[in-house]
């Protein structure tokens, strides 16, 4: 690795211009179908190691095997009066957050590392610095600003080794700003997946068994490979509640393209996009109603999910959320299809998803909140707000636990000298793992503010209550605020009025969601326009609707995105083109037709005033109900994402 420093812009890229770079050109693996047990090695070093049994072996090409089953999947499949097998594509996809990356460095007052950078994991950027420079984490100190945008794709430590490096070895200040252009050569895309879905159902509707195995492209390094490629089964599976049995197999293999990352949904979007595909041709060879299908088979409150590690669907509106949406669509009064005229049809599709709420047994989230002088509250998180509106609904929560008002809070952004412990935004964790530690976190404080105002007011602990503005005794009336009590404790006290509490959960209660679209095909080009989509989102307790709302909504377009407009293209030599807007495609507002979302809540026990999240499960459904759309308008199953007017031009042509 080589890195060029200059006092300015100009100045770096004329030196990068006058560096000689004398390359050893291999032939390249690009076909990650051809991937597994090739001659040509991707990691053909000695150096290779795999630090945990995910089932690598850089001799076969694999980051990752594994394998997980319940029952007799060949036996149950062979009684099956219908069945489909199909293989669906799903291609890699950028993140195109707003923010490209970008990190600044500078040498503190005391000989340490300032690291200023647009990050979701501050406390994992500073611990993978710490190893990259050979430093101790003492040294470091990582500060996440407000940040615009992240999706994942600052899930990944891109930007800050090198202007970390510059900093420390010559001890002034440096910066590192990616362009548009580097971003989406430079970044981690979506994996790209091929999944294999077999799925049978009796004569009654009910889908007795499901086998997926799933194909998951790496590209040059596995950081995430082991982990996202389970969720594609772990995701889609369960959502079927009444399987007899079910088999989930996958390889994930490297090959010489971008290294993959996380991105919104992360794995589960692609595997729900192939299962919920093949439900919807189960329908249409069952000559059932795909709404039907699913109300006879969806997984209810109260039923434990093989597929999900055992979990028990504690809280589940799976149900409301697909009757709501009928209602909300006219799915009764549009399905399957319509003939508009003017060469002109609108179809309507459906699809259901699943997501989780943190990892369980994994994410951890510490929250730290005090009580300052004229009785107003510092509430320190180690959550990244990168445009999720975290900030404001943990905010949103201490006041309610704490009887006061928003205004009242000061939320400190993350910052690894100041900020207690987070493992970081991601896997839908904040509002339900975070918002758990901020519930605990005031509870403490609560108790600790009481003490105080009974100490101040001469009476017993027992005897006092706290009412969020006072401490007052009601049996003789005595009573001292909090801005008095703030004040006193800032004067002479022996302890500081402060809690600091952690939480981590051993489950991943799964949010639901039930999405339908309404499109318009014309049969003359196979041009697909999106015309309605209705959304109707189980997130447990909402906290926040507007938040909640735009978060769906964005997932929504982000959706639509990946089935419709998203696609990355290589070269023959693996060179990406797809290195612009101009060459890779995201949505307008205008591209996304009408869309809908409502909330059907249910109650989950474990999350903070009964949340689970909302963060990823928005765009599961998009791809497999545009799909469907698109079937039943024109009889052409898109299995290959996205979905373009050559494909569907070609299919209407072949079927005819």
């Amino acid at each position: 690795m080589a890195i060029v420093a200059g006092e300015t812009a100009e100045a770096v890229d004329r030196a990068m211009k006058m560096i000689k770079v004398e390359y050893e050109v291999l032939k390249p693996l690009l076909d990650f179908r051809k991937a597994k047990d090739n001659a040509i090695l991707v990691h053909p070093e000695e150096s290779w190691r795999s630090l945990c049994n995910v089932g690598a072996d850089n001799k076969r090409n694999l980051c990752a095997s594994g394998k997980e089953e319940n029952g007799d999947v060949d036996q149950v499949l062979s009684e099956c009066r219908y069945v489909v097998d199909q293989t669906y594509h799903t291609k890699a996809n950028q993140q195109t957050m707003m923010e490209t990356f970008r990190t600044y460095c500078y040498m503190g007052v005391y000989g340490r590392l300032n690291v200023v950078s647009s990050t979701q994991v501050t406390f994992h950027a500073r611990r993978i610095l710490s190893h990259a420079l050979g430093i101790p984490k003492s040294k470091i100190r990582v500060i996440k600003p407000r940040i615009g945008g992240g999706f994942g794709a600052k899930q990944t430590i891109v930007s800050e080794v090198y202007p970390a490096f510059v900093t420390w070895k010559t001890g002034r200040p440096s910066k590192i700003i990616y362009t548009r252009e580097e971003s989406q050569i430079a970044s981690s895309p979506r994996h790209e997946m091929e999944v294999h879905v077999r799925a049978g159902a009796d004569e009654t509707g009910r889908i007795r068994a499901i086998d997926v195995y799933t194909l998951s492209n790496t590209g040059a390094f596995g950081e995430h490979g082991p982990t996202t490629v389970g969720l594609s089964g772990h995701k889609s599976i369960p959502l079927y509640g009444k399987t007899d049995a079910f088999r989930f197999q996958y390889d994930v293999v490297y090959t010489n393209v971008m290294s993959a990352g996380a991105y919104r949904g992360y794995g589960a979007t692609q595997g729900i996009f192939a299962v919920e595909s093949a439900v919807n041709e189960l329908a249409e060879q069952m000559k059932m109603d795909p709404v039907r299908l699913r109300e006879l088979n969806m997984v209810k409150e109260g039923q434990i999910m093989p597929a999900y590690y055992g979990e028990m669907a504690k809280s589940c509106a799976l149900d409301r959320c697909m009757q709501r949406a009928k209602e909300m669509i006219g799915w009764d009064e549009k399905y399957p299809a319509k003939d508009m005229g003017n060469d002109k049809v609108h179809g309507i599709g459906v699809a259901m998803a699943m997501q989780g709420s943190g990892i369980s047994g994994v994410d951890t989230a510490s929250v730290a909140m005090k009580v300052n002088d004229d009785g107003f509250y510092s509430l320190m998180i180690g959550a990244s707000d990168m445009g999720t509106g975290c900030d404001t609904i943990l905010a949103q929560m201490a006041a309610d636990c704490m009887d006061c008002e928003m205004e009242d809070i000061i939320v400190s952004g993350v910052d690894t000298d100041t900020s207690p412990y987070d493992t970081g935004s991601y896997a839908s964790s904040t509002t339900y793992v975070t918002g758990m530690a901020v519930v605990k976190t005031c509870e403490k404080l609560k108790e600790k503010i009481l003490l105080k105002g009974a100490e101040y007011l001469g009476c017993r602990t027992e005897d006092a209550e706290f009412d969020g503005k006072r401490v007052w005794c009601p049996k003789d009336g005595k009573e001292i605020s909090l801005k008095d009590i703030g004040n006193r404790v800032m004067c002479a006290n022996e302890e500081a009025l402060m809690a600091s509490e952690a939480h981590y959960s051993p489950t991943s209660p799964p949010p639901f969601m039930v999405g339908m679209a309404e499109v318009e095909v014309d049969v003359e080009t196979g041009k697909v326009t999106p015309i309605d989509y209705v959304a109707v989102v189980d997130c447990g307790t909402v906290v926040n609707p507007s938040l909640a709302r735009v978060q769906t909504e964005g997932g929504i377009v982000q959706g639509i995105g990946m089935a419709l407009y998203e696609d990355i293209v290589y070269n023959e030599q693996g060179r990406n083109f797809s290195n612009s807007f101009m060459q890779y495609k995201i949505p307008t507002r205008q591209d996304t037709g009408e869309i809908r979302v409502e909330f059907e809540s249910s109650y989950e026990p474990t999350g903070p005033f009964g949340a689970k999240s909302i963060g990823e499960i928005v765009i599961n459904t998009p791809s497999p109900a545009l799909v469907a759309a698109v079937a039943n308008a024109t009889g052409v199953h898109i299995r290959e994402l996205p979905i373009t007017a050559e494909k569907v031009y070609m299919g209407m042509k072949h079927t005819k």
